[in-house]
């Protein structure tokens, strides 16, 4: 499979590299600069993407590029322009020909990376350095008004370096800038789209299990869903689904959920555990704390269940693309914000193998993968919905009587947003129409904080909870912004709640972005 390869020196939009060309239908592999493999017979092009490093600094992002410039497709951004001059002759310096934001290119002469891109148009520029001598053999293909070397060809190769961001939305040609690259200069025949990943996907998943038995973890949520009709499609009755009712789910989210994967051909056991999770929550109250323990229950009734299939051998998980990104950082592991409830740590309890048919596909193309596959709207457009369930929407410590509370409020809100009809972008797939408020966010849920304010209802004295919504736009999760939901909406929901939920007399709404917020409030 045809493929190119980026080069992450840790920009902080090095992901959207790779989703502009999966846009294209170029299937591309993130890879930190400290673990970058050699490129294979697959492999036609290479991109270096930016970084907040400085080239010249002491300990500057490096890698060894032979075996690469000259021989393959070669494209630099950014940090990846001014490391390609600094190492082959040229000059990079701190100078007052700095570029933050938007700015004009030149198109200079003729070349392939430009070819159909107007002489003027707009791109991003995120520099502090700047090239002031080309390395030899290079030409000045593109040019600002404060930066000469905006961009550049090294003849008689297929080197090419730009010190903008073409992968950003504000760099108006960019994606066109990013085809020229993959087609005219790579070859790419852009082909890769959610059938022949399906294609591809059953028969390496047929080969790599054989008769294998295989056990899965069902959430409800896209990923899970998406990689189970996935396994079924290869090995049919040979995988067993299980979803766990861990007692902190939403209003009747289980049953619906069984439901909705009827007539699937899924092989689903439901197991009720809801007493065991909120035993193992009681009296606990810090944030991290009831996050271990909800995983730690999980793990054990996971395993319980797991044991009753004889002959498995594999655990499936729906890790997506970036889950693998993140967890082989640039850097070193990220700082901990808090603990992802996963079933990580089955395998090896259990002694199973992991398979992951999902690994190589961001979020929105697993919501394509699943559209291909026939599964239903209801459960491809499903929010993102966290593995602690409700038990980190309850600020403090989770009881029966809070879900009761919340989950109330929840299903107001949620309800409503799909009952709210209007036309605006699909949140879960680029360039679709979402019909309804919830299909147009990313994100949506109600927060029990554990705050009793005084109200008044039928002229008595109230003492009672405080509910939050939450809503907000996103693209991946990495970051968010708050939702401006209509005020003839937010009016009417705080009073559905309020009049209808025993034990709520006052409704907020969270106008936090993501950061310095986190989405989830625990």
């Amino acid at each position: 499979m045809e493929k190119i390869l980026i080069i992450d020196f840790g920009s902080q939009v090095t992901q959207l590299i790779g989703r502009r060309l999966r846009e294209l239908n170029v299937y591309c592999e993130i890879h930190p600069f400290n673990h970058f493999p050699m490129p294979d017979a697959d492999t036609l092009g290479v991109i270096l993407s930016g970084s907040p490093a400085s080239v010249r600094g002491e300990h500057a992002p490096a890698i060894d590029l032979t075996g690469i410039k000259g021989k393959l497709p070669l494209l630099g951004i950014c940090y990846g322009a001014q490391y390609l001059a600094y190492h082959f002759g040229g000059m990079v310096e701190n100078s007052d020909s700095r570029e933050y934001g938007r700015a004009m290119l030149n198109v200079v002469g003729e070349s392939l990376l430009f070819e159909g891109i107007p002489q003027t148009s707009q791109v991003w520029m995120s520099h502090g350095d700047t090239i002031t001598k080309l390395p030899e053999g290079a030409e000045i293909i593109g040019s600002t008004a404060d930066v000469e070397n905006a961009a550049y060809h090294i003849k008689g190769e297929p080197t090419y370096a730009v010190q903008f961001h073409p992968e950003v939305f504000h760099s108006e040609k960019g994606l066109d800038m990013l085809r020229n690259f993959v087609v005219k200069v790579c070859g790419c025949k852009c082909d890769w789209t959610p059938d022949s990943f399906i294609e591809t996907s059953v028969a390496d998943l047929r080969a790599k299990l054989g008769d294998d038995k295989v056990i899965l973890g069902l959430s409800g949520g896209v990923d899970s869903t998406v990689a189970a009709v996935l396994l079924n499609k290869a090995i049919g009755s040979n995988l067993t689904c299980i979803f766990v009712d861990n007692g902190l789910l939403r209003k009747n989210e289980f049953e619906d959920v069984l439901a909705s994967y009827q007539n699937m051909g899924l092989n689903v056991i439901g197991v009720h555990s809801g007493p065991l999770f909120l035993s193992a929550l009681e009296g606990k109250t810090d944030p991290e704390a009831k996050r271990k323990a909800i995983g730690k229950t999980f793990i054990d009734v996971f395993d319980a269940e797991a044991m009753k299939i004889t002959g498995a051998r594999w655990l499936a998980q729906g890790t997506i693309y970036p889950d693998v990104i993140e967890s082989c950082s640039v850097y070193g592991q990220s700082s901990k914000i808090k603990s992802h409830h996963n079933v990580g740590g089955l395998p090896e309890k259990m002694n199973l193998k992991i398979v992951e048919p999902l690994r190589s596909l961001f979020k929105d193309e697993v919501r394509r993968v699943g559209r291909a596959l026939g599964i239903k709207d209801e459960l491809i457009g499903r929010h993102p919905f966290p593995g602690p369930s409700l038990g980190i929407r309850i600020l403090g410590e989770v009881t029966e009587d809070k879900l009761s509370i919340l989950r109330e409020a929840d299903a107001i809100f949620i309800n409503s947003l799909r009952a709210y009809k209007c036309e605006l972008p699909c949140a879960s797939e680029p360039g679709r129409t979402a019909y309804n408020l919830y299909d147009s966010i990313w994100q949506a849920g109600a927060i029990l904080l554990p705050v009793k304010s005084v109200g008044v209802m039928g002229d008595e004295r109230t003492y009672e909870y405080t509910v939050a919504l939450r809503a907000v736009i996103s693209t991946d999760g990495m970051t968010a912004d708050w939702v401006h939901l209509p005020y003839d909406f937010l009016a009417n929901v705080s009073n559905d709640i309020i009049n209808k939920v025993r034990g709520v007399n006052r409704v907020c709404y969270d106008i936090s972005s993501k950061p310095p917020a986190t989405i989830e409030w625990e």
